[in-house]
């Protein structure tokens, strides 16, 4: 099933912020980690650059590119100073209300129009995606393309080792499953029912929550 299209910009209630200024060229010397440009009618991120100036010849500049529509990598060389178009992103705070099929359903709480994404677009983060959250949708041209969590949730142990009373000082850890199917490695200390808050760009325990 295609996404339909993202909530129109401008609602009342929405919260529709754009990531770059305006739609213009940017050049090869200016890449930086988290770069978006447009190449052959895809959107791809900057993972990885290289001003490469060699003793003969022009400067370079050497790139790992993540499409991020298909989460395909690929390596690519640019001329320096080399102008390319960069591509306009728009993030809209959308609350994830349910799941239809294998589609994730997210709501402008403002003008409650819905947002669908697949799980392939939602990518990894989707362990911790549980119904209430709000997260951030990426969108490009209209069209929904990724989500971006808040970088720390609180989520439920649902399963785990039975918690070791008193032992808060060994630095010892155990596997922890919680309420969305994540795994995380906590404290010997944790047990089923605590609600613990997790980074979840480095998958690791933070904290317990009350």
């Amino acid at each position: 099933m295609s996404p339909s299209p993202c909530g129109r910009v401008g609602q009342k209630g929405s919260r529709t912020i754009p990531l770059t200024r305006s739609l213009g060229m940017i050049s090869s010397n200016d890449f930086r980690t988290g770069t978006t440009i447009e190449l052959d009618g895809q959107v791809w991120r900057v993972v990885e650059f290289l001003h490469v100036k060699p003793g003969k010849g022009s400067a370079f500049v050497r790139t790992k590119l993540k499409a991020v529509q298909s989460g395909s990598v690929v390596e690519k060389t640019f001329r320096a100073g080399e102008t390319v178009a960069q591509a306009l992103l728009e993030k809209s705070t959308l609350q994830h209300t349910y799941m239809e099929g294998d589609d994730y359903v997210f709501m402008d709480m403002g003008s409650y129009e819905e947002t669908r994404l697949t799980a392939n677009q939602i990518g990894d983060g989707r362990k911790y995606l549980k119904e209430g959250m709000e997260v951030n949708v990426v969108s490009w041209n209209g069209a929904p393309l990724e989500v971006e969590l808040p970088n720390s949730v609180v989520l439920e142990v649902t399963q785990t080792d039975p918690g070791v009373k008193g032992d808060t000082a060994t630095g010892g850890t155990k596997p922890a499953i919680v309420e969305t199917g994540a795994q995380v490695m906590v404290p010997l200390f944790i047990s089923i029912g605590e609600k613990i808050k997790i980074d979840t760009r480095t998958d690791s325990y933070l904290g317990r929550e009350s």
